[in-house]
């Protein structure tokens, strides 16, 4: 026999709950879906509403195979990928959405609610914001009221599936409490998720080419905040060290350590006192770890201090961390250079950008020393017409040649690669830093902000007697970049609208606000790692809190919980009590030794009990009225006693 594609409309009053969860758990995913698939999801949520209202049938096998089908190929085209946290999510979404068009019965739409807590959960594996909590609280609320709408009769009115809901959600919520508490904690994730990448925007790589970006968009993003113990370094002061660039093919810088450096500390000479601080740093996917130039102590487990005095850890930085640090703002570095490292540093392709080696020479000749060669290079920025801005024109092959003589515009990489060219150029070693420059101060929260937007790479030198000497190119042409910030400063007459005028103090300071509530939740929810687990167990009087007296702590709480849990439900759902004149009606039943019948009332039963029993009709009519007086009528201790006489009545007989 055929089955039937037609609908009867008996889905009508439970879909559109169905379809409010499932829109309700895509909504984190869209602004990282392609528009086709956020689109896809409406459309069949829509035509399968029609479906339903209008009673027609549902698409047919073949047609829903294709769709499966091409939207398959369609995710696979859009990411290069099914694997990740993107194309899950996207997979999940077009899922939900085909689903909807094989929706025949209340078994199809538990179905499609367990792919909206897939889809919920699945969003916090990207970030878990501030605003994720109420969210899932919500999406949970939603989708358990939808399941229970699923399962109500039409009679059920909605606000007692809302309230069997709430309920539930306050049930669960002290369990979850207890395990995320109590659980042991682990310093590394069971798994890794890839994440999604985006287009190019400022931040760091472990590579810089500045020909090759013509376009460079400001990220408000957090790269990182940083909390003071003492005094707070002026913004010229501010340089976050990240990787060190050395080797240069003409066009494109990378990192590599030409020797090993083990007893890297004895190349730092330290200079005045240090700054202490403490770090939290976003997940980056990388293994570079940033401080304060000079960085000198870390806490930081699994990270050492590279040749270049460049932090990295052992593993890419794949989660939120917190570390503390103490750096010199003021030191001085490799004081003797050997010859090796003294070439290495110097080195630059004889067939690329030779205009600008044969300026270098031209200017080193000219100069009385190196320190005054340097000197002439930065008030050639400072005094020709040379503009930093985040639009500048591609410069295609021997970049910088062309930007030197040509274009004369750009940002902070095409400054510094083109100052170290004219360094080597010159014989002088020279390379390039990648880091961060500036941040700004949370007066709410009270620490600082380093943005995306603070992305920056300046250049080191080396010099006779000096050692390593910080030169940012950026300053001579530029110095607002630095003085100010990225933030404070007009790029190419576009400024960061972040709150800086008069009439958006109030949005500025609400903003700083959000910002230190993100740090605190970032410190107390997100970082409650095995540190701070360990710390808060000693802190609640377990000693020694290691994993097994954990594990068995959860059990007990969880326990405990459950049979609290348990009492209050059986409390609720209790059976009524039996009053008193239905005990003493069961009795005369039961004294008639005539069977109460399954619906029969007690009217009925007295015209039965009349010919069956014994008793006299007299007798019975009078038990059966004062029966239904007494237990159904208001409350009257007379009819009670009256029912009592009667049935003592009836035992005597």
């Amino acid at each position: 026999m055929a089955r039937a594609r037609g609908t009867d409309g008996s889905l009508l009053g439970s879909l559109p709950w169905t379809l409010a969860a499932c829109v309700f758990s895509v909504a984190p995913h869209v602004q990282f879906l392609p528009v086709w698939i956020s689109t896809a999801f409406l459309f069949c949520g829509a035509w399968r509403y029609l479906i339903e209202r209008r009673r027609r049938p549902l698409p047919s096998t073949w047609l829903r195979i294709l769709l499966a089908l091409a939207c398959f190929l369609g995710v696979l085209s859009t990411y290069s990928t099914i694997s990740g946290v993107g194309p899950g999510s996207a997979l999940l979404t077009i899922m939900a959405a085909l689903k909807l068009l094989e929706t025949r019965a209340r078994r199809d739409q538990f179905v499609l609610l367990f792919i909206a807590i897939f889809l919920v959960m699945s969003s916090l594996l990207r970030e878990q914001y501030l605003w994720s909590l109420p969210y899932l609280l919500a999406a949970v609320f939603l989708i358990m009221t939808a399941w229970l709408r699923v399962s109500a009769v039409a009679t059920q009115p909605t606000r007692r599936s809302f309230a069997t809901g709430g309920r539930l959600v306050l049930y669960a919520a002290p369990l979850a409490i207890a395990m995320w508490i109590l659980f042991p904690r682990i310093a590394t994730p069971f798994w890794a998720v890839p994440m999604d990448t985006g287009t190019a925007t400022s931040g760091l790589s472990d590579s810089m080419s500045p020909g090759d970006i013509s376009s460079l968009s400001l990220s408000n993003a957090v790269a990182f905040r940083a909390t003071f113990e003492d005094n707070i370094p002026e913004q010229r002061d501010r340089y976050w060290r990240g990787l060190v660039l050395t080797i240069f093919n003409g066009r494109t810088w990378t990192s590599n350590d030409p020797f090993a450096g083990p007893r890297v500390h004895e190349q730092v000479a330290p200079i005045g006192d240090p700054v202490a601080y403490q770090i939290t740093l976003e997940p980056t996917r990388q293994q570079w770890v940033f401080a304060l130039d000079m960085p000198w102590s870390w806490t930081l487990p699994r990270t050492f201090m590279g040749p270049q005095q460049q932090l990295a850890r052992a593993r890419p930085i794949d989660q939120r961390i917190s570390y503390d640090a103490m750096s010199y703002l003021n030191y001085r570095t490799d004081v003797d250079l050997t010859d090796y490292a003294r070439s290495w540093y110097a080195r630059v392709p004889e067939q690329s950008n030779t205009r600008t080696q044969a300026l270098a020479r031209e200017m080193r000749a000219s100069a009385a020393s190196d320190a005054a060669y340097i000197q002439a290079v930065l008030s050639k920025f400072h005094e020709e017409e040379y503009f930093y801005t985040l639009g500048p024109p591609p410069l295609g092959s021997n970049p910088v040649d062309r930007f030197l003589f040509d274009t004369r515009r750009g940002f902070c990489e095409h400054y510094a690669s083109a100052f170290a060219i004219l360094m080597r150029a010159a014989g002088i070693p020279a390379r390039v830093v990648l880091g961060y420059q500036g941040g700004e101060m949370n007066p709410v929260g009270g620490h600082m902000i380093v943005r995306q937007s603070d992305a920056h790479a300046w250049n080191e030198v080396w010099l006779d007697g000096i050692g390593w000497y910080r030169v940012d190119p950026t300053a001579a042409v530029a110095p607002d970049r630095i003085e100010s910030g990225v933030s404070g400063s007009l790029l190419d007459g576009a400024g960061l609208a972040w709150g800086l005028s008069a009439s958006a103090a109030f949005l500025h300071r609400l903003t700083m606000t959000w910002d230190a509530m993100n740090a605190k939740w970032n410190e107390w929810v997100l970082g409650y790692g095995p540190e701070n687990q360990k710390r808060f167990m000693e802190w609640i009087g377990m000693d020694d809190p290691g994993w097994r007296k954990m594990m068995l702590t959860l059990i007990a709480v969880v326990a405990a919980l459950l049979v609290m849990i348990s009492g209050l439900l059986a409390l609720r759902y209790r059976s009524p009590k039996t009053d008193r004149a239905a005990i003493l009606y069961k009795r005369f039943v039961n004294k008639a030794g005539i069977e109460l019948r399954t619906g029969e009332t007690p009217v009925v039963f007295a015209r039965r009990a009349a010919s069956e029993s014994p008793f006299p009709a007299e007798l019975i009519d009078e038990i059966t009225s004062t029966y239904l007086n007494a237990r159904y009528g208001p409350a009257d201790p007379i009819a009670m006693r009256r029912l009592e006489s009667a049935v003592a009545a009836v035992h005597r007989q």
